[in-house]
């Protein structure tokens, strides 16, 4: 007899999916390899250190990279100028910020390199001093932008210096020359368009594995020491020159992408030089509401936390603590709607007794009881923080007393 399907609480017959966890009889029955992660629950990925396990796990070194000396160039897409200005702001030495870099094409059009081929068209250009056969890049404005040798001498210097790359890579769809092959930073002015040889189409797989490789390889050569990490833009296309929704050649797009960086990352992962950063990740899967109502950039609430958490992750000479980083954490939960909006205030005011009369008056923050918990749970170990806090700057002012 055929197993009776299941009935939502309305009557109407539902859908049954397959659960399995480690006390499921499937996990007894079927052998799962040697490494068998779970995709997380609610609860487990809104704990303080969910991201942590369930999104950074086997992706980050043996221990911090980068110091206040190190020397980083950070471009590609918009969330490398993010990672930029953060780094920066936190005094670290970002190559690429810095006053004398002012011409190279990595500081003027940096978060403007959004494919693999125009980040590789520089490292070629910079190092082996490769022209290409039309102009190809243009500014903001269409301005073209040439093969100037000094802006190239410049570019050199930048990358001859660099001890950490963090390169961002956003889209897969490409504007390209036919009769060449060779793709720009965009599209193509309209004054120089030319149907006849000015063409689009999405980059495979492959092209983007090797143009990352070739990039690898080209930093290995030149800086033998350096380290490379790579991350994948959250911020989704603006618009797509496909016959199809832009919603759904977006996901192409960073499935592209995604699939090229995890080849080439396996690939050298044991020469230990290359890294990927999830930011992709941390984005779209962690937070409800993470972009703003234009539906395309990160709110600045959850990129705050994404970058400390890099932070923390990634330097040595961090100074973001364990209550910084819980604040933020709960902050970016309520830009993104998972949590109410009257946590904000309480958040700036940073009062113990606010928070405290908030938990004890506040009815369920979540219908589930596991996640309802675990963010109780949360809020009661920040307020745990900030009393900490306050006691010990009490005790400090009675001592300076």
């Amino acid at each position: 007899m055929a197993e009776k399907e299941p009935q939502t609480e309305t009557g109407a017959v539902g859908v049954a999916f397959q659960e399995t966890s480690e006390k499921s009889a499937e996990f007894r029955t079927w052998f799962r390899g040697e490494h068998t992660n779970f995709n997380p629950k609610l609860d487990q990925i809104m704990a303080v250190d969910g991201p942590e396990k369930y999104v950074l796990q086997g992706w980050l070194p043996d221990e911090p990279l980068i110091e206040k000396s190190t020397q980083i160039t950070a471009f590609g897409s918009c969330f490398a100028a993010n990672i930029s200005n953060w780094l920066s702001e936190r005094n670290f030495r970002v190559l690429n910020k810095a006053e004398e870099a002012t011409r190279a094409y990595v500081v003027t059009m940096g978060e403007g390199m959004v494919n693999s081929f125009v980040i590789r068209q520089q490292f070629e250009w910079a190092w082996e001093n490769k022209v290409f056969d039309q102009p190809l890049w243009h500014g903001y404005k269409a301005e073209e932008y040439g093969y100037d040798e000094e802006v190239r001498l410049e570019t050199r210097k930048i990358f001859d210096d660099t001890d950490v790359f963090i390169l961002t890579f956003g889209l897969s769809e490409v504007w390209y020359d036919e009769p060449t092959g060779n793709v720009f930073w965009r599209t193509i002015p309209k004054d120089v368009y030319d149907p006849s040889r000015h063409k689009f189409r999405l980059s495979t797989v492959e092209e983007n594995r090797d143009n990352i490789r070739a990039i690898y390889d080209l930093i290995r050569k030149y800086r033998p020491d350096a380290k490379i990490i790579v991350t994948l833009s959250p911020v989704p296309l603006i618009a797509t020159f496909r016959d199809v929704s832009c919603i759904t050649a977006n996901s192409v797009s960073k499935a592209t992408l995604r699939v090229a960086v995890d080849e080439v990352v396996r690939d050298v992962r044991e020469e230990g030089r290359l890294f990927y950063w999830p930011s992709y990740e941390l984005v779209t899967d962690v937070f409800r509401g993470p972009y703003r109502s234009d539906r395309r950039h990160v709110r600045p609430v959850v990129l705050n936390y994404i970058m400390r958490l890099f932070e923390t992750a990634w330097c040595k000479d961090s100074d973001v603590g364990e209550t910084e980083l819980l604040e933020a954490w709960v902050r970016a939960h309520v830009a993104a709607g998972a949590l109410p909006n009257d946590l904000a205030t309480i958040l700036g005011k940073r009062k113990p007794f606010r928070l405290r009369k908030f938990l004890a008056h506040s009815g369920k923050f979540h219908e589930d009881p596991d996640v309802d918990q675990e963010i109780r749970g949360m809020l009661e170990t920040l307020l745990a923080a900030w009393r900490a806090e306050r006691a010990a700057a009490d005790l400090q002012t009675a001592e300076d007393a």
